[in-house]
């Protein structure tokens, strides 16, 4: 029995740029080519596809459309849906963008920022022997240190709604302003009791004048 055709409306030159710069950008972003132009295409089309329609707009075979699909459903940047009435499997994008970008973020931590964590945590553990291991421990200390604050940076981030993180996102340059005057009333506030703590030291003792006195 030969398999049903597949009827698919060609690619317009616009899709077919975007489709062919995600395909390039894919091995960047720790992706295959194939990967990349399958969720380009997902992306930019306006209904679901299943794997058929997507290997005959691309021109890839069934396996590679396959291996793709698997690929992006471990990203968690498509999701499998199915139609009444039909046994394919079609697959779509998460609708909000946001959606899709704080997957990516989450999926490299998980796959190149956890690994680091724990290999830098197993290093701190051991007791350096000599002074060049001290010297390393230190500058792994330090890394650990910085990823380990972006990771909790990021976690917040994970839980903001997506119009919360936009506002602050649109923010730019007025976070800075934000921060700068919270340390510059910190700053005050430290220097106010420091001032105190002078003025307090300055005063006699009243307990310890009554001594004095015949």
């Amino acid at each position: 029995m030969s398999p049903t055709p597949v009827d698919v409306a060609p690619l317009t030159p616009l899709a077919q740029r975007f489709i062919m710069h995600f395909g390039e950008m894919g091995s960047r972003w720790g992706i295959n080519r194939t990967v990349g132009q399958i969720y380009a295409l997902l992306y930019v089309s306006a209904r679901p596809l299943n794997a058929d329609e997507i290997a005959e707009s691309l021109s890839f075979s069934r396996s590679n459309v396959s291996m793709g699909l698997k690929e992006l459903q471990s990203w968690r940047l498509v999701k499998l849906l199915h139609k009444p009435n039909d046994r394919r499997e079609y697959f779509e994008p998460p609708k909000d963008i946001w959606d899709i970008f704080k997957a990516l973020l989450e999926e490299r931590r998980r796959r190149e920022i956890e690994p680091t964590l724990s290999m830098l945590r197993d290093a701190l553990l051991e007791t350096p022997s000599n002074e060049a291991d001290r010297a390393a421990q230190q500058r792994m200390r330090e890394m650990y240190e910085l990823i380990e604050l972006s990771s909790s940076w990021f976690d917040d981030v994970q839980r903001l709604s997506p119009d919360t993180l936009a506002s602050l996102m649109k923010m730019g340059s007025k976070v800075k302003k934000l921060i700068d005057v919270g340390e510059s009333v910190r700053d005050t506030f430290r220097f106010g009791r420091r001032e105190d703590d002078k003025s307090d030291a300055a005063q006699p003792d009243d307990n310890a004048a009554g001594k004095d006195r015949p």
